[in-house]
């Protein structure tokens, strides 16, 4: 761990260093890191502005127009006009809820309400602004996510809960023409920096596959985080087969172990996942939500080509 805090370190500086115009120009003339564009792709913004500091939006933006993809992720309201700008969508909008999204969840009739709330509220923002998506989260196990020694929500009950609140979110969702993806986590790697999410309820991606099965409206999604589910489930490629596109509404990727860049360090055979995405008639967006343990541009642009079957 020590180890890998280092080399984050080492590149933020990398990061730093590319000041904003540089990535858009393209001094070396490389070719966009898209060429086929079956993959509709994204950049989550977290691991390259709110994480490490790399960069600012601005500049994430203009790494996305060299890459050539689609959008950036993952950012609100007040930052759509700048990607507007730069002719990029957003491919996922966060749900609004401060702090961690994903601690107050659905699951948890504590917390129910005022996710609903701030979520049809982002609904609506994003329907004005045209973001196709917005996140949703089970939420943490715990009866009190501030005294987690006061016991857990059973599962049975925050699946219940979940397409419960799910199910009042899709009747706006339907309404305004957004979708709303079901977000799975692993809780197996004990992490502060997001690498992994202990307590988080809906850590079995069957599990949440089930919870969009049982609400039953197009609008509603799961969130396939082929990073989570590697590390908690695993058989990447029979799972999105076997949930399809009627499940299966938004992709996020990193590597496994370490959620790192998308090469040979790493297990996952992303160009075969890809092809997998194809056969099965996928059209929405695979986020690109690695953390960067050196030059992030190098890192997009392989990790961009890659997905690019």
């Amino acid at each position: 761990m020590l180890k890998r805090s280092a080399t984050l370190s080492a590149a933020m500086f990398a990061g730093a260093a590319l000041p904003s115009g540089l990535i858009a120009s393209n001094p070396d003339k490389s070719p966009k890191a898209v060429r086929n564009g079956r993959i509709k792709q994204v950049l989550a913004s977290w691991p390259f502005m709110d994480r490490a500091e790399f960069w600012s939006l601005e500049q994430l933006c203009e790494a996305a127009v060299d890459l050539g993809v689609s959008g950036i992720e993952l950012v609100g309201p007040d930052e759509w006009p700048t990607m507007k700008k730069y002719n990029l969508v957003c491919g996922m909008s966060p749900n609004g809820m401060p702090g961690l999204p994903f601690v107050k969840g659905l699951n948890n009739m504590r917390y129910q309400e005022e996710v609903i709330a701030t979520t049809k509220r982002r609904i609506e923002e994003c329907a004005e602004a045209g973001v196709p998506n917005v996140i949703a989260f089970t939420g943490y196990k715990y009866l009190d996510v501030d005294n987690p020694e006061l016991g857990d929500v059973p599962l049975d009950e925050g699946a219940d809960n979940t397409v419960k609140g799910l199910k009042e979110l899709a009747l706006h969702a339907e309404k305004y023409g957004v979708n709303i993806c079901l977000e799975h986590l692993n809780t197996r790697v004990p992490d502060p920096h997001l690498f992994g999410t202990p307590g988080y309820q809906g850590d079995d991606v069957d599990y949440c596959a089930d919870i969009v099965r049982r609400v039953g409206s197009s609008r509603v999604k799961l969130l396939f985080d082929i990073y989570h589910v590697q590390i908690m489930n695993g058989d990447v490629i029979s799972r999105i087969r076997e949930y399809g596109t009627d499940i299966i509404g938004h992709i996020h990727t990193a590597g496994v172990p370490g959620r790192c860049e998308l090469d040979e360090t790493q297990e996952l055979n992303y160009p075969a996942i890809m092809r997998a995405l194809l056969e099965i008639g996928y059209e929405g967006y695979v986020g690109q939500e690695f953390v960067p343990t050196r030059n992030p541009m190098q890192g997009l642009r392989e990790a961009v080509s890659i997905c690019d079957v």
